[in-house]
C-alpha cells in the first residue's frame, strides 16, 4: 500500500483555528492485480506519537512524516537506532546494518515534520482516540547543541562507567559518545557516574556542557500513538546451569555481536574475555531461556538464524576454528533455509541436537555437557568460548496502561488509537519489523 498527497484545503478564513485537511490517495492493489484508488479526507492537524526509536519506531515515524503528518519520536536511550545499531551484520546477506540505518536517519534529519526526543520517558497518557494528552520526561544530557563531538571532555574526565552499548564488556568515561555513528552525534554525561569535578566544563571551548541541567517535563497532545518499545535480551544470570556470570568465557549472543563489530570493544576481533586470546572452539547454546516454562515459554523466532550468522563471524575471523551449535530444533523458515544449508555445509561447523545440561570450567577452557539425541549418548565437548542464544523479552514500559498477552508482548487488539509495532508485538526479524512498522504508520494515520 502506498500513500500520496492528492490535494489539500483549509477551513473558512473566519475559523479561529485553521485545521489542515488533506485528501489522501490510498493506492490499493486488488486480488486480480489491478490498481484502484480510495480517496479519504483525513485531519492532518493532529500529531502522531511514536514511542521507541529503534528500527520499528524510526520506520513508523518517517513513513507517517513523509505523507505530511507531524510525528513526535521519543527514545529512552541517548541515541536513535535501538538494537539494530548494536549488531555487526544482518542475516542472511551478512551486510552491515548501518547502510540502511543511515538512510533512515538522514530521512529524519531532513524532515521537519519529525521532532525527536532522546533520553526521554513516557510518564503518563490520558484521553482517548484522536485526543491524547501525553506527559514525557526529558532527562538531562548535560550537553547541548553546541557540542561538536571533539572528545575533549572525555579526555579529561576522571570517572568511568560500564559501557552499556557494549553490554559491559568495556568501560567509557562518564562524559562519552554513545557510539561512533550515534544520532544525535553528540556527547552525553552520565549523571550517575559523574563526580561533578567540572573538568569537562573547563575543557569544552564551545560552552556545550552544563552539569546543572535538570529534567524537563513536556506535555504533548496527539491524535494517535504507536508503541515500538522493542526488546531486551533475557537475563542470562537467571539460567544457573549455563554459567553466565560465573565463567568469564560464557557470553550472550548480543555480546558476540559487539565483539565481532568493527566499532566494538575489540575492534572486530573475537577474543575471549578471560585472557583476550582467540577461541579456537566455540559453542553456541540455543534456547537459552526460551521454550522453557521456568523462563520464557515461547520461541524467540530469530535466535537460530542469529547463531548461524555468528558462526560465520567465528569461521571468517578465525580460519582454524570450529563451531558447535547445540539446539532443540533449528528454525529457519522460508527463504532462510538456504542460509542454514550454506552454514551447515562447512565441515568445521557441527550441529548437535540436544539440550545443554550444564557448562563447566575445565582448566582454562569450558566443557559443554549435553545429550546428543541423534546418537543417544551424553556428549561432553571441550570449548574455549560459549555463546548463549538468549531469548527476546519485551521491553518493560510502565507509562501506558495497555493490553499485553501472557508473555508480556503488546496485544494487537487495542481498539483505542494506540498501536504496537515490531518486536513490541512479537519476536521477529528486522525485515518483518520494518514491514510491520509501515503498517503501523498507516493505522495511526487512519485512526486519527
Amino acid at each position: 500500500m502506498r500513500l500520496t498527497t492528492k490535494d489539500s484545503k483549509e477551513t473558512t478564513k473566519d475559523s479561529k483555528e485553521k485545521v489542515k485537511k488533506t485528501f489522501v490517495n490510498f493506492v490499493v492493489k486488488s486480488h486480480n492485480g489491478k490498481r484502484s484508488s480510495l480517496f479519504a479526507e483525513v485531519d492532518m492537524s493532529q500529531d502522531i506519537l511514536v514511542i521507541g526509536g529503534g528500527i520499528s519506531g524510526i520506520t513508523t515515524a518517517v513513513e507517517a512524516a513523509e505523507t505530511g503528518y507531524n510525528v513526535i519520536l521519543v527514545e529512552k536511550n541517548p541515541y536513535l537506532g535501538g538494537r539494530v545499531v548494536q549488531m555487526n551484520r544482518y542475516f542472511p546477506k551478512l551486510c552491515p546494518p548501518y547502510c540502511g540505518m543511515e538512510i533512515n536517519l538522514r530521512r529524519i534529519r531532513t524532515n521537519n515534520k519529525i521532532r525527536h526526543y532522546t533520553l526521554t520517558e513516557v510518564q503518563n497518557i490520558t484521553g482517548n482516540k484522536g485526543n491524547y494528552e501525553v506527559t514525557i520526561k526529558v532527562n538531562p544530557r548535560c550537553v547541548n547543541e553546541k557540542c561538536t563531538a571533539c572528545g575533549e571532555c572525555s579526555k579529561v574526565c576522571p570517572a568511568e562507567r560500564a559501557n552499556d552499548f557494549n553490554f559491559g564488556i568495556n568501560s567509557t568515561k562518564a562524559a562519552y559518545l554513545p557510539h561512533e555513528l550515534a544520532f544525535p552525534y553528540r556527547y552525553v554525561v552520565d549523571s550517575s557516574a559523574c563526580i561533578k569535578c567540572g573538568a569537562c566544563v573547563d575543557a569544552c571551548k564551545y560552552g556545550a556542557i552544563n552539569l546543572q541541567m535538570q529534567p524537563e517535563i513536556v506535555k504533548l497532545n496527539v491524535g494517535s500513538i504507536v508503541t515500538a518499545t522493542g526488546w531486551q535480551p533475557y537475563d542470562a544470570k537467571k539460567i544457573d546451569n549455563l554459567g553466565f556470570g560465573k565463567h568469564k568465557d560464557v557470553i550472550t549472543n548480543m555480546m558476540m555481536e559487539r565483539l565481532a563489530a568493527p566499532n566494538g570493544p575489540t575492534c572486530g576481533k573475537i577474543l575471549r574475555p578471560s585472557d583476550q586470546k582467540e577461541p579456537k572452539r566455540v559453542a553456541f547454546v540455543q534456547c537459552a531461556g526460551s521454550r522453557d516454562e521456568n523462563h520464557l515459554a515461547y520461541c524467540s523466532a530469530v535466535c537460530c538464524l542469529a547463531s548461524l550468522k555468528q558462526i560465520t563471524y567465528v569461521r571468517e575471523n578465525i580460519p582454524d576454528s570450529e563451531a558447535y551449535m547445540f539446539y532443540i530444533d533449528v528454525r529457519t523458515p522460508g527463504r532462510y533455509e538456504e542460509f542454514y544449508t550454506k552454514v551447515n555445509s562447512d565441515e568445521k561447523v557441527h550441529l548437535i541436537k540436544g539440550k545443554v545440561a550444564s557448562v563447566e570450567q575445565d582448566g582454562d577452557g569450558l566443557i559443554v555437557v549435553a545429550e546428543d539425541i541423534l546418537s543417544g549418548v551424553k556428549s561432553r565437548v571441550n570449548v574455549d568460548l560459549v555463546v548463549l542464544s538468549c531469548g527476546m523479552q519485551p521491553t518493560n514500559f510502565s507509562g501506558l496502561n495497555i493490553n499485553r498477552d501472557k508473555n508480556g508482548f503488546i496485544s494487537t487488539e487495542q481498539g483505542s488509537g494506540i498501536y504496537a509495532s515490531g518486536v513490541a508485538k512479537k519476536p521477529q526479524d528486522v525485515s518483518s519489523s520494518v514491514q510491520d512498522a509501515t503498517g503501523a504508520a498507516l493505522r495511526a494515520i487512519q485512526s486519527r
